[in-house]
């Protein structure tokens, strides 16, 4: 079998390229500024409904925004498509964004991160962003059928358990359904 290395290097730059959106949706729910600001290259533009403008500055007008309005949130992106021409690409993200507000109220958003993604110096991240919110809606409080509070709480910095290496469980140990 014969190496199609142009497809091979395809595969490795929409690999990169899809870190390059990990990297994104974990610095803004960890609130990790430095793996935030990797996302974008330093010249990036982002439309962010009501913050447009640098890559760097978003990422301190999102840590702040988040910080006033909820207590934790989680970004997911899920479908993903990458047009890929030599060192630029071209994303379409499907995202979904889980808030909640100090009052136990959770906003659910959902909608698309559309980029233009270019490789620089070796590096992949976002020149261009647009992001679409496409729905939102509301969750009340106290409808879960799970406490969070027997769960372990993450954290907005690298004292959150992500970052632990090795990783440890060091709770004790425990049945719950053994009543």
């Amino acid at each position: 079998m014969d190496l199609d290395t142009a497809a091979l290097q395809a595969l490795l730059d929409k690999e990169a390229i899809r870190e390059v959106s990990l990297r994104y949706t974990r610095g803004i729910d960890r609130h990790d500024d430095a793996l935030l600001a990797s996302a974008y290259h330093a010249d990036a533009l982002d439309d962010h409904g009501a913050f447009i403008g640098p890559g760097d500055a978003f990422v301190e007008y999102a840590n702040r925004a988040h910080a006033q309005n909820w207590v934790c949130h989680q970004h997911y992106v899920t479908n993903q498509t990458i047009d890929l021409t030599g060192d630029t690409a071209h994303c379409e993200s499907y995202f979904l964004a889980v808030l909640k507000r100090p009052d136990g109220i959770c906003d659910m958003v959902g909608g698309r991160y559309v980029d233009r993604v270019e490789r620089r110096d070796g590096r992949w991240a976002v020149a261009a962003r647009i992001c679409m919110v496409e729905w939102n809606v509301e969750a009340g409080p106290n409808s879960a059928p799970l406490d969070p509070d027997m769960f372990v709480r993450g954290a907005w910095d690298r004292a959150d358990p992500s970052y632990r290496r090795p990783l440890e469980v060091v709770r004790p140990q425990r049945d719950l359904s053994l009543g």
